[in-house]
């Protein structure tokens, strides 16, 4: 880029370099937000403007649009948008470190017409990155007699991954290439790569509330197709086409997908509506399916969702992630009941992997109760051979509960069996002996006579 006498603004190489990193993931920004991006540290937003300013007079960047909003004092306020140009485009490749055909455009005609999209994902990659403020030496300059007081840097919340791991305006091909995608692919709004953060890939989709809720719905579909598509490995096996380029996340489904509602100026009532409509015109795509039963239990409802072939959908607000960070409780996973953090919301309570988890406790316990029962029937036994005595007339062992309760010392159920069956013989013996008596009166001489 030269030496240091061709930049009138006095930019730094480094400044000029992080700016262009910025440039080459969102295309298109205001000077405040690639600041946000690469240099909060700074003491003001001029520093970036002279960046801007100084990469301009080399070609590398241009301004050919503007951006508005609400000033304080209820007035406009206007902003001036950057993008790169063919050959700032080829030096934010190198910055990046990728193949300026994956680069993808320069976002000028996005420019030219104000760029509201473009500049919401770039708000939303910014509150995902969440870069930590880092003091910078100022510039000097003439209008600033006496050096600047130290500063204290805002905190920010922790952020997710780096900027050179988004990618923007990422085509999604239902076939085709993803350098060559066929009419009718989609193009993810960004895609982040951060395996050092535990998110091998998250795809990322900003809603201005443009959109009919059907038509972010059939986003949703999109993708599921297009994470469905398959080729063939080395080995000639079928494979899911977008691990080409991407790592799988070790959960059960498809890549999750983060839907951020960045429109200000929205009531929480109509914000949640429009989440909960999207959320039910795309339930095929997340919900899974259920199946119940439990081996060791059949008293509690067990089972397990299926997520094979689903999407996890991850919902939030713009306000919340800038607020909160990526890591606070901003996410509302469909199909959960509550708002969580990133990694609960990833999670699948309800998967076959938690189900199996849920199996060995019962299994566990399930052993546990019959080992606990085993234990008391074998404490009830010895009690009961304890109690026992012999019995006067056999000897033979005799319990308390022998077939009938029985008195300490009495005789064996065998024993009383036979002295009940000698009596009732003998009882009958007597019975037959005086009827036959009654009847050798009956039948005798003087018989007649009674």
């Amino acid at each position: 880029m030269g030496g240091e006498s061709v930049w009138p603004y006095k930019s730094t190489s480094r400044n000029r370099g992080l700016v262009l990193l910025a440039l080459g993931v969102v295309k298109v920004a205001t000077a405040e937000q690639s600041r946000q991006l690469v240099l909060p540290g700074t003491a003001d937003v001029q520093t970036v403007r002279n960046v801007c300013k100084d990469l301009r007079s080399v070609g590398l960047v241009e301004s050919v649009g503007r951006t508005s909003f609400t000033g304080v004092s209820e007035r406009p306020v206007w902003r001036d948008l950057w993008n790169l140009t063919p050959a700032g485009l080829a030096s934010a490749a190198t910055e990046l470190g990728r193949p300026v055909k994956e680069m993808g455009g320069t976002a000028r005609d996005a420019a030219k017409a104000g760029a509201p999209h473009a500049l919401a994902v770039t708000d939303t990659i910014d509150a995902f990155c969440q870069s930590p403020p880092k003091p910078t030496k100022p510039i000097a300059r003439r209008t600033t007699p006496v050096p600047a007081p130290v500063r204290e840097l805002s905190a920010r919340p922790a952020g997710l991954g780096q900027l050179r791991g988004w990618e923007t305006e990422v085509p999604l091909p239902v076939s085709g290439t993803f350098t060559t995608p066929a009419r009718g692919s989609l193009r993810a709004d960004a895609v982040l790569t951060a395996p050092e953060a535990g998110v091998p890939v998250l795809f990322v989709e900003v809603d201005n509330h443009t959109e009919p809720d059907a038509v972010v719905a059939w986003k949703i579909e999109s993708y599921r197709r297009f994470f469905q598509r398959t080729t063939k490995d080395h080995r000639g096996r079928d494979v899911p086409f977008w691990r080409t380029l991407w790592d799988p996340s070790g959960r059960d489904g498809h890549p999750p997908l983060a839907l951020v509602f960045a429109k200000d100026g929205v009531s929480p009532e109509a914000r949640m509506n429009r989440m909960k409509k999207i959320r039910d015109l795309s339930t095929a795509c997340w919900q899974g399916v259920w199946h119940s039963g439990s081996v060791y239990d059949d008293t509690v409802k067990a089972g397990y969702r299926d997520y094979t072939g689903t999407i996890p959908v991850l919902a939030t607000t713009l306000a919340q992630l800038r607020l909160h960070g990526p890591h606070g409780p901003v996410w509302w996973r469909y199909g959960h009941p509550a708002w969580e953090t990133l990694q609960d919301a990833l999670d699948n309570p309800e998967d076959h992997r938690a189900y199996r988890h849920r199996e060995e406790q019962r299994r566990t316990e399930h052993a546990a109760k019959e080992e606990r029962e085993h234990q008391e029937r074998q404490e009830a036994e010895s009690r009961r051979k304890a109690a026992a005595w012999p019995c006067p007339t056999c000897g033979r062992k005799v319990f308390p509960d022998d077939g009938e309760t029985r008195p300490p010392g009495s005789e064996c159920t065998v024993c009383t069996s036979i002295k009940r069956r000698e009596q009732e013989e003998a009882a009958a013996s007597a019975a037959e002996d005086a009827e036959g008596q009654e009847e050798a009166k009956r039948n005798s001489l003087f018989g007649f006579l009674h």
